[in-house]
């Protein structure tokens, strides 16, 4: 199943973002390389939020990828959520529908 994290940043998560990166980076790239996080990365203009797509049997991988994210321990998140994301058209579709 596909499983969405989406974050809401705070005003200033531009300027405080580089202090925290490389860790937030290491940490989402070793989520890939066990195929659980298959994309991420922020939205932009504005830059206030991001969204994480997660490939996992339960929401709890995305959870737990968000409470351990020195993004949101440092509080550049000021809130985040999982959604389950019921994918339908696509190679990669968990539920493909025609």
């Amino acid at each position: 199943m596909h499983y969405l994290l989406m974050y809401d940043f705070v005003s200033d998560y531009l300027e405080r973002r580089p202090a925290y990166r490389d860790e937030h980076l290491k940490l989402a790239w070793a989520a890939s390389e066990r195929g659980e996080l298959l994309l991420a990365g922020a939205l932009a203009d504005p830059t206030d939020g991001a969204v994480l797509l997660f490939e996992s049997d339960s929401a709890a991988t995305a959870e737990a990828f968000a409470r351990r994210d020195p993004y949101v321990l440092a509080g550049l998140v000021t809130r985040w959520r999982v959604r389950e994301w019921t994918t339908v058209v696509g190679e990669n579709a968990t539920k493909p529908t025609r």
